[in-house]
């Protein structure tokens, strides 16, 4: 017996059902993408939990000099920056520290082993809590182009207009009134900074900073 084949062309779908079909596939990329961006911003956000507050390890092995890493501690975004011999000079300039409010980083933003004209452990690494003291926003960073103090290169508040050295020190006539803070960290090797944990002999309670 012969099966008798339908060859009915099958009737088009309706432009009504073709167009719900695409927003339902838009609509499941968009959930998509939502959900890979859902981790991360849930990841700056202060966990209750007490391994929210327990040191951070970071491995700097492969930070070039000249380049900028973020980390997260204790749901805020902190900046770790590799300076160059040049870009270290530049924060020694008499022209560039004439610019800054506290130059001298006399204001309670960093602990004491971090009261320095480099702000640091090591003059190579620079590490800021990337947060403005003004109303919060995150700072953008610039690389240093070209040469002289107004290309030396820092941070910049998309907002409101703050600009910052490599240092994070503020400078004058931006409405932030504090430089970077920086937070309690060690060095427990060449390759490690580790966040949240002041080096053997220092006490520095991050509470404690002016503004942040």
């Amino acid at each position: 017996m012969t099966r008798e084949t339908d060859t009915t062309p099958a009737p088009e779908q309706a432009p009504g059902r073709r167009d719900f079909l695409g927003m339902v596939t838009t609509a499941g990329t968009v959930t998509g993408m939502a959900a890979c961006a859902i981790p991360f911003v849930e990841s700056l956000q202060p966990q209750d939990s007490a391994a929210a507050h327990l040191p951070v390890d970071v491995d700097i092995s492969r930070l070039a000099p000249g380049q900028q890493m973020v980390a997260v501690w204790q749901g805020k975004p902190v900046f770790i920056i590799r300076r160059t011999p040049e870009e270290l000079a530049s924060l020694q300039n008499a022209s560039l520290t004439a610019q800054l409010k506290d130059a001298d980083s006399s204001a309670n933003q960093q602990p004491g082993y971090a009261r320095n004209w480099h702000r640091s452990v090591a003059p190579e690494y620079g590490v800021y809590v990337g947060i403005c003291t003004h109303l919060g926003c995150v700072p953008s960073y610039t690389p240093p182009q070209g040469s002289g103090p107004e290309a030396s290169g820092g941070y910049g508040c998309p907002c409101h207009g703050s600009k910052f050295d490599l240092a994070g020190r503020v400078q004058k006539g931006a409405p932030a009134p504090y430089n970077l803070p920086v937070p309690p960290y060690s060095m427990p090797s060449a390759t490690v900074i580790r966040l949240g944990e002041n080096p053997k002999g220092e006490t520095f309670d991050f509470s404690t900073i002016e503004q942040i």
